[in-house]
């Protein structure tokens, strides 16, 4: 782990042990192997050229396959990743720990909960018309969501379900099925919500249909979570919070770190696009179009 990660070993120590947990259970999430003394992390001083730093260790199963991001997604793909988040978090409900308070991470900015935090870093869009409509997100947050979030239900969030941490593997000519899910490095305390607004998001980065992704991945995620009515009435509006926190930290990251700016940038070049494709489309004919597809492949 970066110098960073490895002061907060409670944090890593809760990660690990999810993984672990999830693969006991069935799903393909790597574990770590112990240390000859039988430790799951190892705590080292080294120099990577930076002078004497301590960086926790831990070494990993392999987890063969590829990214989702390399492969087109079919409706039947889309299901099977809105179905697995639903299954991931359905699952992590029933993790125990000593230190799973450490997940509460109240000003974690990647969190959905942290919104209303994008304001710290609005600046960074100064000068680019998206910058209305970011601010214009984070309003329909506080009116629309805010008062809702008593009615979600809780749960432990991976909170970064995106296609690059997702690996699949050939079934059969033309189906594929999900062989990894990797760095949980975003978990948190969350909402069911939460996940399935954060899936759509990163589903949709990559499809040459993007509107149409929430459809199959609903159908998917129902199939195991089915939601309630407010939860399903903020689910548009928390994609596009997702897309907004996603475009606002990016080019917050890359003020700081210019030379990271291609890899930063990925999903916010194509999320800007989407982010005012969805805004212009409405909350109305978005819902419809994903709810109304959800309900055709959920039928037997």
């Amino acid at each position: 782990m970066n110098s960073a990660d490895s002061q907060n070993i409670t944090v890593i120590e809760l990660q690990t042990h999810a993984m672990n947990f999830l693969h006991q259970r069935g799903l393909p999430a790597q574990t770590a192997l112990p240390t000859l003394t039988g430790q799951l992390i190892s705590l080292e001083e080294l120099d990577c050229g930076f002078g004497l730093q301590k960086y926790l260790v831990r070494l990993l199963t392999y987890l063969p396959g590829t990214t989702v991001a390399k492969i087109t997604c079919s409706p039947q793909i889309l299901y099977d990743v809105g179905k697995m988040a639903a299954t991931l978090d359905t699952v992590l409900l029933q993790m125990e720990h000593p230190n799973i308070s450490v997940l509460q991470r109240e000003d974690f900015i990647w969190n959905l909960a942290s919104v209303p935090l994008l304001n710290q870093y609005i600046h960074v869009m100064d000068g680019d018309p998206v910058q209305k409509v970011v601010q214009a997100v984070m309003e329909q947050y506080q009116i629309q969501v805010v008062p809702k979030l008593p009615l979600f239900r809780k749960c432990i969030n991976h909170g970064d379900f995106n296609d690059h941490n997702l690996l699949v593997k050939p079934d059969g000519p033309s189906k594929y099925e999900i062989s990894g899910i990797l760095d949980f490095g975003d978990m948190s305390s969350g909402y069911f919500i939460f996940e399935l607004a954060i899936t759509i998001m990163y589903m949709m980065i990559e499809s040459p249909n993007p509107v149409d992704v929430g459809g199959p991945v609903v159908a998917g995620w129902e199939s195991v979570f089915p939601l309630n009515e407010a939860e399903r009435d903020s689910l548009y509006l928390l994609v596009l919070c997702r897309f907004s926190q996603s475009l606002v930290l990016a080019r917050h990251a890359v003020i700081q770190q210019p030379e990271n700016e291609e890899y930063l940038m990925i999903t916010a070049r194509t999320g800007v696009r989407l982010l005012c494709r969805l805004w212009e489309l409405g909350k109305d004919e978005v819902e419809r179009i994903w709810f109304q597809s959800a309900a055709q492949l959920s039928k037997p």
